[in-house]
């Protein structure tokens, strides 16, 4: 059953490349980098080993602790889990719930990070040829390793998921999923201060690098990577432990996965309608009489009652802690980047609207909506709101750095990140179409092939939006250069310019592609549901 499993996956897979061009495309991307990062850690470790075991080994087990950290935490706020073969999709056929289990993993290592990781951790233990023991170690703690990424990771938002269901959650778990990724500016910081002690003496490094890998190796994403150290050390009864250790998180994630898999297969998804907390038209009551006006109101209800909008902006309250502490406690970082980067977010979030409107985009088709006015909705129901963001962001950084003499520039590069931004998306959000989350499904769930045309599609928008960008953060980098007063306002006159120059050629270039591809459009969109 499980072979079964692995083989309806790679025929879905390849399917999925039959479809499109550029998930094919996308996937040749991904193998060809893949190859590059995995053959470069693997000739990495191989070196290591036998210039200096014991240093080699502890890199392997912070490093290591870092990439299961990252299947756990990664898939909650960037392309979510592979849903390629969707548990809902096989209730109806009395599978048992542990073969569902098992079926699964394997499944996901037939990924390209699940087969990067069987080679990784293949490639890296074959480092401890000369030494048996040691082999072997590395081997089985190479299994566990791989094990508690696929499982970990599954469990993980397979357990999260339906609290996202609930906006009074919503908050709580992304400052709770974000903890590991504010807390690396603190380590990097701790370790820089460490060597600062030391004199920033080049022998102190095997020391510290001994001093954490100890303390990762107790800790359920290192400990299976410290076991070929052990093993090597002669230290027995540790091997033993950090065994015990790496077993039992997989037993627990195992067993978190199960009982969530089977509450997830007979409980039906929510999406909070229904519940009677909406008087009178809502936004539909605020926004002008017109086609626009509608769109933009539909847009908002979105914003304000669908989870997967909050999900995709989530990140925006903890930008100013997490650029705080990347920055060393300095203000300089916030000052530059936290409005313009908001800016971009915001602009950006609208590049998959089409997307999530599911089989709702059929009435844009079906009662004549203009290209015009659905870009020009879409940009409206972001825009406002934007501004006033951006504007609180920038002032507060400002304020918080006693620097207002860079609000020209900080202003003129956000307000043309946001404008420029919008345009872009306007076009891109109709031209390139990636599976997205369907309406009433979990943020954190990967459509099929979702993972390889994001990448394209953002990659894609996101050139464009800094090439686009150059004539007013070419004149940004200047001003804060030479201190130019004058340059700054130019800054500010050109960003603003720009940003409403490139939003209306957005809004009217992504208008004739929408008139002339909405009918592919709608049956795009209408093949994800």
């Amino acid at each position: 059953m499980v072979a079964l499993f692995v083989r309806l996956r790679l025929t879905l897979m390849a399917n999925s490349f039959k479809r499109s061009v550029w998930q094919l495309i996308g996937f040749i991307l991904a193998v060809l980098y893949a190859v590059w990062i995995v053959g470069a850690a693997i000739f990495g470790t191989v070196t290591g080993v036998s210039a200096a075991p014991h240093i080699t080994a502890d890199v392997v087990t912070i490093v290591g602790a870092v990439i299961v950290l990252g299947w756990w935490v990664i898939p909650l706020f960037a392309f979510g889990v592979d849903a390629t073969l969707d548990p809902q999709r096989f209730v109806t056929y009395g599978v048992p719930r542990r073969t569902l289990v098992a079926g699964l993993a394997a499944a996901g290592l037939t990924s390209v990070p699940g087969f990067s990781m069987v080679v990784l951790v293949l490639g890296m233990a074959l480092a401890w040829a000369g030494e048996p023991l040691t082999l072997l170690a590395a081997l089985v703690g190479g299994v566990l390793a791989v094990a508690l990424c696929v499982v970990g990771s599954r469990a993980i938002t397979t357990a999260l998921g339906p609290l996202l269901e609930s906006r009074r959650y919503r908050e709580v778990l992304t400052i709770a999923a974000f903890v590991p990724i504010v807390l690396v500016g603190p380590a990097i910081a701790w370790g820089a201060a460490r060597l600062e002690e030391s004199g920033a003496d080049l022998d102190a490094i095997p020391a510290l690098l001994d001093q954490v890998a100890s303390v990762v190796a107790w800790t359920p994403l290192g400990a299976p990577w410290g076991l070929a150290g052990a093993v090597h050390d002669g230290v027995w009864p540790l091997v033993l432990v950090r065994l015990l250790i790496a077993g039992l998180t997989l037993g627990l994630l195992w067993w978190l996965w199960d009982v969530s898999l089977a509450r997830s297969l007979v409980t039906p998804p929510t999406t909070g309608a229904g519940k009677g907390r909406s008087k009178g038209l809502g936004w539909f009551d605020r926004m002008p009489a017109t086609p626009a006006g509608a769109v933009a109101a539909r847009a908002l209800t979105y914003w304000f009652r669908d989870p997967r909008y909050a999900a995709s902006i989530a990140v925006l309250p903890l930008l100013p802690v997490i650029l705080l502490v990347a920055g060393g406690g300095t203000a300089s970082e916030i000052v530059l980047i936290l409005a313009p980067l908001t800016a971009w977010i915001l602009g950006y979030s609208i590049s998959a609207d089409i997307a999530y409107d599911s089989s709702a985009f059929a009435l844009h088709v079906s009662t004549g909506v203009s290209g015009r006015d659905d870009r020009t909705g879409r940009a409206l129901a972001v825009g406002p709101p934007a501004v006033a963001v951006v504007a609180i962001f920038a002032a507060v950084s400002l304020g918080f750095a006693g620097r207002w003499d860079l609000a020209p520039v900080v202003l003129g590069v956000s307000l043309g990140a946001l404008g420029v931004s919008l345009g872009v998306s306007s076009v891109t959000s109709a031209r390139l179409l990636y599976p997205v989350p369907k309406p009433g499904d979990s943020p954190f769930k990967q459509p099929q092939g979702a993972a390889m045309a994001t990448i394209v599609s953002q990659l894609v928008g996101s050139l464009a939006t800094v090439v686009v960008s150059l004539p007013f953060i070419g004149l940004a980098i200047a001003a804060l250069i030479t201190s130019s007063a004058p340059l700054g306002w130019l800054t500010l006159l050109v960003g603003v310019v720009e940003g409403i120059v490139v939003l209306l050629l957005g809004i009217r270039s992504g208008a004739r592609i929408f008139d002339r591809r909405a009918p592919e459009l709608l049956q795009q969109v209408m093949s994800y549901a």
